[in-house]
């Protein structure tokens, strides 16, 4: 784990500690947790810069010192215990059962008793069903991995999500990665000659996948793209585009490729998309349809309403 990590958890654990032990002095404190008296006040000043959302003095986790000893006036909800809404439950179930395949992953067993927890907290049935959804992704990387391990290529039924379009496609596979929660396979792609990311759940099931009895020999040029700064790395004549979502369309926020996105007072979303393909764009805002509240810049928004008024003219009148 990671020295940031570490402090993070030990935060988590410290303002619950200290909460229940008001005016402790700060030795006291320190030998708890392994620390110094200096590290210990260096933790208590980035508590004090720490808090709910809105960064307002009364947002903020309030330190009470008096020599040296130390209380936690205002812990901002941290004291209380975790409760998760069943929408939230399900998302940390999923996430971490992915977490699971994860080979040599540190802290599995710690993993494994807190993903029993969660299964008790949600009712078996319901994780049963969470499997089950699971089953068929867990199966295709399953078969990536294999793949990877044996050096053999592999054919792909995927969908391009830009074209709305399932291609079919050889690739040489290099690596399976995690990346802001979704599985991804990375090899040399021979349909584009170069080295492409494939999302898992884009591919078309366990039938997308065949291992082929030919080995994987990518080029000696083809190196892992640095994924330090995301997955989607946008051409430079991709054309920026903002949409402003209603809240039942906040599901693209999560489906798609989008970044600076912002909160509407509403609970919509305004998201900035850059777009290769105004053709696919044309038939994502028609798909959503009133969902879609606002589109810049202004020429791609006419061009929409272009394309919508010459679908509905095909509609004969309302008598």
């Amino acid at each position: 784990m990671s020295g940031s990590a570490d402090r993070l958890s030990r935060l988590l654990a410290l303002v619950p500690w200290l909460r229940a032990h008001p005016g402790v002095s700060l030795g006291a404190a320190a030998a708890e947790f392994g620390l110094t008296v200096r590290q210990l006040r260096a933790d208590l000043d980035l508590l004090f810069v720490c808090g709910l959302p809105g960064g307002a003095p009364g947002d903020l986790i309030d330190v009470s010192y008096s020599g040296d000893q130390v209380t936690v006036v205002d812990p901002q909800t941290l004291d209380r215990p975790l409760r998760l809404t069943a929408d939230e439950a399900m998302a940390l179930l999923v996430a971490a059962r992915a977490l699971t395949d994860i080979q040599g992953l540190s802290g599995r067993e710690a993993l494994d008793r807190a993903l029993r927890k969660v299964e008790d907290a949600v009712g078996h049935e319901s994780a049963r069903h969470v499997r089950v959804a699971l089953d068929a992704h867990d199966e295709v990387l399953a078969v990536l991995q294999g793949a990877i391990r044996e050096r053999r290529r592999v054919r792909l039924r995927y969908l391009v999500w830009a074209r709305d379009e399932m291609t079919e496609r050889d690739v040489d596979p290099m690596r399976v990665l995690v990346r802001g929660g979704y599985w991804y396979l990375e090899g040399w792609c021979h349909r584009a000659a170069a080295v492409r990311l494939f999302r898992l759940d884009r591919i078309d099931g366990r039938d997308g996948v065949t291992v082929l009895d030919v080995a994987a020999q990518p080029p000696p040029d083809a190196t892992p793209r640095d994924t330090a700064e995301g997955i989607y790395q946008p051409g430079p004549d991709d054309i920026p585009v903002r949409l402003d979502l209603d809240p039942l369309a906040r599901w693209v926020v999560d489906y798609y490729p989008v970044s600076d996105v912002r909160e509407l007072p509403d609970g919509g979303v305004s998201v900035l998309l850059r777009v290769a393909d105004l053709a696919w764009l044309n038939r994502l805002v028609l798909g959503l349809g009133q969902l879609v509240r606002r589109v810049e810049p202004a020429s791609v928004a006419a061009s929409v309403h272009d394309l919508a008024a010459r679908a509905l003219a095909g509609y004969p009148e309302s008598s």
